[in-house]
């Protein structure tokens, strides 16, 4: 498969774990295939514990793809980071990160890569992603990150409204269909592999940042999702985990000062409500994370990496945060009429000190 567009060499990663392809591959592979728009790209498929039989099965569906095998399942981060290493080493130019459960409109690949050439400060670029089951509904118009660290989609399962705007800045992209600049990745560094799953997506959009990228959505560029909202107890522990963690790697320590009475508040909060919810154990475990000695290392290196190599002030992008919780699927009485209010002027309040004192 191959593309004239300024000749640039670019990469279609899909990550399969068990049996995801044979239930999502077929139409996910049909819609790469049909991309139009002179585009020439090739085809990485990761196949997470894989197996003979997975194995088998994919070179048969898609004997396009270049198949990189894992005896283990180490996760979606490192799953898309083996694909992007060997992109680096060949020089490609974009990586477009698929989600298998994914497909995309005909124009998508053209449309994404045409405001990447437009845009060249663009480190990442995401599609507009709607509900496969429910076309008209959003799934994400770009992703929002809460300035205590949690992550979610923006707009999800409302319409979209037609609009004149081609782009627009955004928080993090959704790992789920999104362009990224290998020039970029270069600079930032891949996926953080000790997120595994959940928020490395935001990580890595914080830390684009942070290096004077930029991250934009594409509404012209269209992709479909099967996306459900995972209600299993056990994804709580990387949610919770992973949101402190790349909170600490990001911020500045003038901002871990003053977010941190907010944020002490919010965990006891959220102590209380895991208790109820059923996931209180994996809240607790997030915590035994961070008091682990083994882990420090890791923690420190992290942030150091970060703060070290970064290029802009946390008062200059925190416009692009949010001091609300604006998701359906968590969304309660106490959350809207309690909670959200206070954190947003909580919110306004610290970007004015940290705007006054530029950190």
């Amino acid at each position: 498969m191959k593309n004239n567009i300024d000749q640039k060499k670019i990469g279609i990663i899909l990550v399969n774990y068990q049996d995801y392809a044979e239930k999502f591959l077929a139409e996910c592979l049909d819609s790469i295939r049909r991309l139009e728009g002179a585009v020439e790209f090739d085809l990485f498929i990761v196949d997470n514990a894989s197996s003979e039989s997975s194995q088998k099965f994919l070179k048969e569906t898609a004997p396009e793809a270049r198949l990189i095998v894992n005896k283990d399942n180490d996760g979606f981060a490192k799953g898309n980071n083996d694909a992007l290493r060997v992109m680096k080493a060949e020089n490609y130019d974009f990586a477009l990160l698929l989600n298998m459960d994914a497909y995309l409109a005909k124009d998508a690949l053209s449309k994404l890569l045409s405001l990447a050439k437009k845009n060249i400060t663009a480190g990442a670029i995401q599609a507009r992603i709607m509900l496969a089951d429910h076309k008209d509904l959003i799934n994400s118009l770009g992703n929002k990150t809460h300035f205590l660290g949690f992550g979610y989609c923006d707009a999800y399962q409302k319409k979209y409204k037609e609009s004149n705007k081609k782009s627009k800045a955004i928080s993090y992209p959704s790992g789920a269909c999104v362009l990224l600049r290998m020039e970029a990745l270069q600079e930032v560094g891949l996926f953080d592999e000790k997120l595994w799953m959940y928020n490395e997506d935001q990580d890595l959009g914080w830390r684009l940042w942070l290096q004077n990228w930029e991250c934009l959505i594409a509404f012209e560029a269209l992709a479909y999702h099967h996306y459900e909202f995972s209600r299993s107890i056990s994804k709580y522990y990387f949610l919770e985990r992973n949101r402190l963690i790349v909170a600490w790697k990001n911020y500045s320590a003038c901002s871990l000062i003053i977010f941190f009475p907010a944020l002490f508040v919010m965990e006891v909060g959220l102590l209380l409500f895991s208790t109820r919810s059923g996931w209180f154990k994996e809240k607790l475990r997030s915590y035994r994370f961070f008091f682990n000695p083994f882990n420090w290392p890791y923690l420190i290196n992290a942030r150091r990496f970060v703060q070290k190599t970064r290029k802009r002030k946390d008062y200059q992008i925190l416009a692009l945060f949010s001091g609300k919780i604006s998701y359906q699927e968590i969304d309660n009485f106490l959350l809207k009429n309690l909670v959200n209010p206070l954190m947003n002027i909580y919110f306004k309040i610290a970007r004015v000190i940290l705007r006054i004192i530029k950190q």
